[in-house]
């Protein structure tokens, strides 16, 4: 039986950078870097985001750009300042589809290596409210 989830690991191409964007937009704290060090692929950090483990690994990275993401939840009040945030690390907002009220906002942005991220405020149990109510 799936117990939940464990980890995500991303790919890329530099692990500072990455570390800027986990720990200033998504509240992340590291919690191992290998340094030189390689157990698995390539050197590593690992962090913890919200309660969920992050595992970022130097490589090559996503090639292109698609609408496969990670969705991190934050709360209503959160919007202004968390897209601030990734706007002062000169990160690429990406529009969001359209909405129907009362399903939450979201930002969606994309990091330094093509992974797209959003910051969602609403939860699954008002979306399919919305929707059944629409």
């Amino acid at each position: 039986m799936i117990q939940g989830l464990s980890h995500m690991t991303f790919i890329v191409r530099d692990l500072d950078k990455m570390e800027e964007v986990l720990t200033q937009v998504l509240d992340a704290r590291k919690i191992y870097d290998s340094g030189e060090k390689t157990f698995s692929l390539s050197k590593e950090r690992f962090f913890d985001i919200g309660g969920i483990w992050v595992a970022t690994m130097e490589g090559e990275p996503l090639p292109t750009r698609t609408y496969n993401h990670v969705a991190f939840k934050m709360a209503p009040d959160d919007y202004d300042d968390r897209l601030q945030r990734i706007m002062s690390l000169g990160l690429e907002v990406r529009e969001g589809r359209s909405r129907v009220p009362g399903e939450g906002h979201s930002i969606y942005f994309h990091d330094h290596d093509n992974h797209l991220f959003e910051l969602h405020s609403g939860t699954l149990e008002e979306r399919l409210r919305r929707y059944a109510d629409a």
